[in-house]
């Protein structure tokens, strides 16, 4: 098959490398945690809303990032902080974490790596990456996102963790570290993410631009990025939409 280039209307450049946010935009974290979730209370028989739960414990993501981002403390892999944060979203419901055997609350803590790639997500990064290399851009650590990988049949051709760059999204350094370990400009390297906030760091950084749209991630009472809100290079309503807008 013909290399379809496709030139960026905002850097000018041919993008050369489409690199994906994961949780939420490539794989499906919310239903994929309550499961996990569903399936730790059942063995303990705990009173846990499961989805009620990952949304705790997602919120908790964000400030988690922040005091590395700040420099409150030194980097920890996001496998690190999201066992931290598990325990804190325990505590929080009253039960103590010490309690329960450590491989199993360590395997909990992983669950972020086994979660389902949303249903346009392998066939439409494969559509890609016939054209452009491919890979995540992601806070997620490099053996979390190669278990990902694994799990979901994610064809990427790299995997750059956050613990490659040791910085976290929104620091221009996490756009700019697989752009450089990848020999291109970060022009070269467009961003597609579910997420606006990521975009704008990303195009900040000078990387190129794709919003694909993923309605479902919080639920169906969301009301954020259910549209491209800034002067993103292309837009759709899934990762195969997107390869057709570009590649044909």
């Amino acid at each position: 098959m013909e290399m379809v280039q496709y030139r960026s209307p905002s850097t000018g450049l041919t993008v050369r490398a489409i690199l994906f946010d994961t949780f939420g935009t490539v794989v499906d974290w919310r239903s994929g945690i309550a499961q996990a979730i569903r399936e730790f209370a059942q063995q303990h028989d705990l009173s846990v809303e499961p989805l009620a739960f990952a949304a705790d414990w997602r919120m908790r993501y964000q400030p988690a990032m922040e005091a590395v981002r700040s420099g409150r403390r030194d980097f920890a892999s996001l496998d690190v902080l999201h066992r931290e944060n598990l325990e804190a979203s325990l505590s929080d419901l009253g039960m103590r974490p010490e309690e329960f055997p450590d491989d199993e609350l360590r395997a909990l803590a992983r669950s972020w790596r086994w979660l389902p790639p949303w249903p346009d997500s392998v066939d439409g990064i494969s559509a890609m990456k016939r054209h452009v290399i491919v890979g995540p851009l992601s806070n997620g650590n490099t053996g979390l996102l190669v278990e990902m990988a694994k799990h979901a049949g994610l064809p990427w051709d790299v995997v750059l963790g956050s613990d490659i760059s040791r910085a976290y999204k929104p620091d221009p350094q996490a756009y700019l570290a697989p752009a450089r370990l990848l020999d291109l400009a970060p022009g070269e390297v467009m961003l597609m993410a579910a997420h606006n906030r990521d975009l704008a760091a990303a195009q900040k950084a000078g990387l190129a631009t794709g919003f694909v749209a993923r309605p479902q991630e919080h639920g169906p009472g969301q009301t954020s990025d259910l549209e491209p809100s800034g002067r993103w290079d292309v837009s759709g309503s899934s990762i195969g939409e997107l390869a057709t807008l570009m590649f044909g």
